[in-house]
């Protein structure tokens, strides 16, 4: 009886540890089945399924990377802008006086020199300057002499002395007179012993003709004429002008660097200062005008044209990465990132700010220190094995 219940026992034991064995062994087999599916690297897709594998083909050329670095990211204010003359360098230019127009000798886009002619115009008031002059030439001989005759009467006491100081005021009096009829027959550019009844309108300061407004044949009404002949401008400095909201005012300030972009020229970037910010708020738009000076000495940048000035307004540590590494499906953005040397993976990321023409701001999806690719997408795309196929 003893010998049957010790055969019993060995025989439960027995059937127990043989149970254990084959619990144990059923618990390990899903988790290598797992590290098989996952692979060596442990890169899984955001879905949970394993990342899709892109290999470096075997000829690289074409493709580039870079590695990811924490670094200051810039903040900038964009403004709209528009370029303007330096309105104390444009002049108007009118005929000093009223007449016919001859001949106009400059067309719009012409750079000329101060003094040049841009207009011949035919006008009465020339014979008429001309004609005040010869007479205070005439009425002055006349008062010389008649000053030098009761200069030599009175020291010789045969006249008073009030009619010698009249004749000395009359003498002055045609020299005034004589100087003025000079003076206007210079302002008219005329020719003091000319006859010709025309004038020439010249430059006066150098620049270019930005504006045309009368031609050949037309009748000029002199200063009251509410259209000046013709338009000069200095374009060697123009002003980029923006308008600034309140909300943003706080981040411009005079003297400030600013860099100064135009649509017309893409890639190229102005470099100039804040010279003035205006003192009122526009009651509709709720913004202030900035102006920006710039150096124009190539006259590349043209009266009313468009671009933005930019304010650097902070920086802040952040990750970015270059435009071209960028793959975008819709609204979704991709980026491919090395799991190990020669192998990527198709990584979603999160953009923000565009930096400048080359770079954009990483909010999530990239790590400082990992390697991307920066050029050759569509090469690597051609590579992708699937591991859940064994490619």
């Amino acid at each position: 009886m003893k010998h049957k219940v010790i055969t019993t026992r060995w025989v439960l034991a027995t059937l127990v540890a043989g149970l254990l064995v084959v619990l144990s062994g059923c618990g390990k087999t899903p988790t290598v089945a797992a590290d098989q599916q996952t692979g060596s690297t442990g890169a899984d897709s955001p879905s949970g399924s394993p990342a899709v594998d892109y290999v470096l083909p075997p000829d690289p050329r074409g493709i580039a990377t870079a590695r990811v670095e924490a670094r200051p990211l810039p903040d900038y204010l964009e403004i709209a802008a528009r370029i303007e003359a330096d309105p104390t360098r444009v002049v108007h230019v009118f005929a000093p006086v009223s007449g016919r127009l001859i001949s106009v000798t400059v067309r719009p886009s012409d750079h000329v020199s101060q003094g040049q002619t841009l207009a011949v115009l035919a006008s009465s008031d020339v014979a008429a300057a001309r004609a005040a002059y010869r007479q205070a030439v005439a009425d002055h001989g006349v008062k010389k002499k008649a000053l030098a005759r009761a200069e030599d009467l009175y020291r010789h006491s045969a006249i008073a002395a009030k009619d010698y100081q009249q004749a000395q005021a009359d003498s002055q009096s045609s020299a005034a007179t004589l100087e003025s009829a000079l003076e206007r027959l210079q302002f008219l550019n005329a020719e003091p012993e000319g006859s010709s009844d025309q004038i020439k309108v010249l430059a006066p300061r150098a620049g270019v003709v930005i504006d045309l407004g009368a031609a050949a044949g037309e009748f000029s009404k002199s200063l009251d004429s509410s259209s000046p002949l013709c338009t000069l401008a200095d374009l060697s400095t123009v002003w980029a002008l923006g308008d600034v909201y309140e909300k943003d005012l706080a981040g411009v300030r005079i003297g400030e660097a600013a860099d100064v972009r135009i649509n017309a020229y893409s890639g190229a970037t102005w470099r100039g200062r804040v010279a003035a910010i205006s003192d009122t708020v526009d009651p509709n738009t709720r913004t202030l005008k900035i102006r920006v000076v710039l150096p124009n000495l190539s006259e590349r940048l043209k009266p009313e044209m468009f671009g933005a000035i930019r304010l650097l307004r902070s920086t802040q540590l952040g990750v970015a990465a270059p435009a071209t590494a960028v793959l975008r499906e819709g609204a979704a953005a991709y980026i491919f990132v090395q799991r190990a040397p020669g192998h990527f993976e198709r990584r979603a990321v999160t953009l923000g700010r565009t930096l400048d023409r080359d770079r954009v701001e990483v909010v999530s999806g990239l790590r400082p220190g990992d390697t991307i690719l920066t050029q050759g997408a569509g090469l690597l795309q051609a590579t992708a094995s699937d591991p859940q196929k064994g490619g």
